[in-house]
């Protein structure tokens, strides 16, 4: 009773216990020291998402990847000597572990060891709500899991006692390889009646003519505020990442008299997942059937957004929606000075500046999506696409 109550709490994020994370980045070419600064601030930002106290950072840079343990000898003792005196009780890599190199940094730290991609889903554990997210979930981490069994053994046990751990719990960690596929098959076929459901409904929408919006963009760029300035919803906003993981769809009545639906989709990261990709693709699917995206673009995040942009049209195109028609829109300028926001508008004319928090701007993006729609949609043509190379 006690280890389900535990697992419990981890599962609701109620663990009061913080544990303290220290992060890691082994940077090899291509990557450059901008790319790396950037990735490594944004795994900050992901460790304290999911209720860390970070107490150290270290980069070093290789010509490739040590085998066994991707660092250096000489790094992994200067790293050992400084987790030790920040007590850290977590070790998070913003590079991908395989079961065994994880094995072999966790003999080398006598601490845990995680990855970006276990950081990731442990995240979207603690913020998953409905069923079919949590389903979603519990499908990715188990896929996520599966290859590293091996050489792991009895440690699995220990799942279900902080980050990187929550999710399916400990009875079901401490189960082989062929329990946890029969456990994937339940919940692929579970998941496939939920996306049989939302297609119905989205079928009858269609049905009624009415035409579908989809916010896309980059986890906390503002989209479920935009959502809620629009439709007047009360979608749950915090300035955290992947705080919304549900799709939400609410009616979107313009001055006009029109109605169209328009739906708010989980924010994309780089390097996400793909066990995650692969488990939220009924979620997902809604961007691949919108008669028009809106790509909410975090305005204030001057240094990253150019690649938080690529990384959003990267995404969109491994979805098969890199070709439907797009309103960009650059989010939260209330928190930009003029002369910057002057100079947004010279480099990209055609973006619109808006802040959801004040409604500064709503205005002009309801007037485009009224001239897009009733200009190009019964043409079948729609504003045009915003290539990569224009980022």
């Amino acid at each position: 009773m006690k280890g389900d109550r535990q697992n419990q709490e981890n599962r609701s994020g109620m663990n009061p216990r913080v544990e303290k994370a220290y992060l890691i980045s082994v940077q090899v070419p291509p990557a450059d020291d901008v790319e790396t600064k950037e990735s490594l601030e944004e795994l900050e930002s992901l460790a304290l998402t999911a209720g860390a106290e970070v107490v150290g950072k270290m980069v070093q840079k290789r010509s490739a990847y040590d085998p066994a343990t991707l660092m250096g000898r000489g790094k992994l003792v200067e790293a050992r000597r400084e987790i030790e005196a920040a007590r850290a009780d977590l070790i998070v890599f913003d590079n991908e572990l395989s079961g065994s190199q994880q094995g072999k940094l966790e003999k080398e730290f006598g601490v845990r060891v995680i990855d970006r991609r276990a950081l990731i889903l442990d995240i979207f554990a603690q913020h998953a709500r409905s069923r079919e997210g949590r389903t979603q979930v519990e499908l990715a981490q188990l896929s996520y899991m599966l290859p590293r069994i091996r050489g792991k053994g009895l440690e699995l046990s220990r799942l279900g006692g902080g980050i990187g751990t929550r999710g399916p719990g400990e009875t079901q960690l401490e189960v082989d390889r062929r329990r946890i596929r029969k456990r994937m098959k339940k919940l692929e076929k579970e998941l496939s009646h939920m996306e049989s459901v939302r297609r119905t409904q989205r079928k009858k929408r269609k049905r009624a003519g009415l035409i579908s919006l989809t916010l896309v963009g980059y986890t906390n760029s503002g989209k479920s505020s935009l959502l809620n300035r629009l439709t007047r919803a009360s979608v749950l906003v915090e300035d955290k990442l992947f705080s919304t993981l549900d799709s939400t769809t609410r009616k979107l009545r313009l001055p006009t008299g029109e109605t169209f639906v328009l739906s708010d989709t989980v924010g994309f990261i780089r390097n996400i997942p793909h066990e995650l990709i692969a488990a939220f693709r009924s979620t997902l699917e809604i961007v691949r059937e919108a008669d028009m995206l809106i790509h909410v673009v975090d305005a204030s995040k001057e240094d990253t957004m150019k690649d938080r942009m690529k990384t959003v049209h990267e995404i969109l195109s491994d979805l098969g929606a890199s070709n439907i028609p797009v309103i960009v829109v650059l989010n939260k300028v209330d928190l930009l000075p003029y002369e910057k926001r002057e100079f947004l508008q010279k480099r990209y004319p055609d973006f619109l500046q808006v802040s959801a928090r004040t409604g500064e701007g709503i205005p002009n993006l309801v007037s485009k999506i009224t001239q897009s729609i009733e200009e190009y949609m019964p043409l079948s043509i729609g504003p045009r696409v915003i290539n990569q190379q224009e980022l």
